[in-house]
């Protein structure tokens, strides 16, 4: 028992400021609803993509270039308009009108601006607009996709796909202390992706084993006084 109580020490020292950490960023993000933390709540309704209603004419494929890359397509309603999304395995979309096929030019920013003023609350105190690419998206999106992104003055990000017309992402800045969060929880700041390396396998591990050596103490028997000392017959 001496022995596993020098170990459970030293372990203590090893392992106490991960089971902090953990305990800390598990009650940060439990503290609001994921829905919330994901910015639903923001969202004034579903007016992106739709099923095509019954009788709506099939869609056009024939002037589409459709070559042996791409992985998907489908015809939805956007908008109240019929558009045929077009995937490729590069993951890149393109916009054509159902009825001829026609190409649709990316969005703009003045179209970009209309889409976050009618899906999102407070979507029209736009402090600024910027244009991404699929390779220079900012931390908090982490898509390969070009997008809008537009800074409300609340502090929130919305994120509209250039070649989508639809909203991609809402990161509030409670998502952005989440995020943070996550990182510390997983020990994995820069990608925040791996749950899975050796550094958090290791200190989980110490962990359960400095845990149950705590729990084997629990049944240690030792004589006490009644202030938790041992008696002294001489006192």
């Amino acid at each position: 028992m001496l022995r596993f109580a020098k170990w459970h020490i030293w372990l203590g020292w090893l392992v106490g400021l991960p089971i902090l950490m953990w305990t800390i960023t598990g009650l940060v993000m439990v503290a609001k609803p994921i829905e919330e933390v994901r910015g639903n709540h923001l969202r004034i309704a579903d007016t992106g993509e739709q099923l095509l209603p019954p009788g709506n004419p099939a869609p056009v494929l024939n002037e589409i270039d459709v070559p042996r890359s791409v992985t998907e397509i489908r015809t939805v309603m956007q908008r109240g308009e019929p558009v045929t999304f077009v995937t490729r395995d590069d993951s890149r979309v393109t916009r054509h009108e159902a009825a001829t096929g026609a190409l649709l030019d990316p969005l703009n920013e003045v179209q970009a601006r209309k889409i976050v003023a009618q899906t999102i609350k407070g979507g029209t105190a736009i402090q600024s607009m910027k244009l991404y690419e699929a390779d220079e998206v900012p931390f908090d999106f982490r898509r390969p996709v070009p997008v809008w992104q537009a800074k409300l003055a609340d502090g929130t990000h919305v994120y509209i796909g250039r070649d989508t017309a639809q909203v991609e992402a809402v990161r509030t800045r409670w998502w952005r202390i989440f995020d943070t969060m996550w990182g510390l929880h997983i020990m994995d700041l820069n990608e925040r992706e791996n749950t899975s390396h050796p550094i958090l396998i290791i200190s989980a591990l110490l962990a359960v084993i400095g845990a149950l050596l705590g729990c084997i103490l629990m049944f240690r028997r030792r004589k006490a006084g009644p202030l938790g000392r041992t008696a002294n017959p001489r006192s």
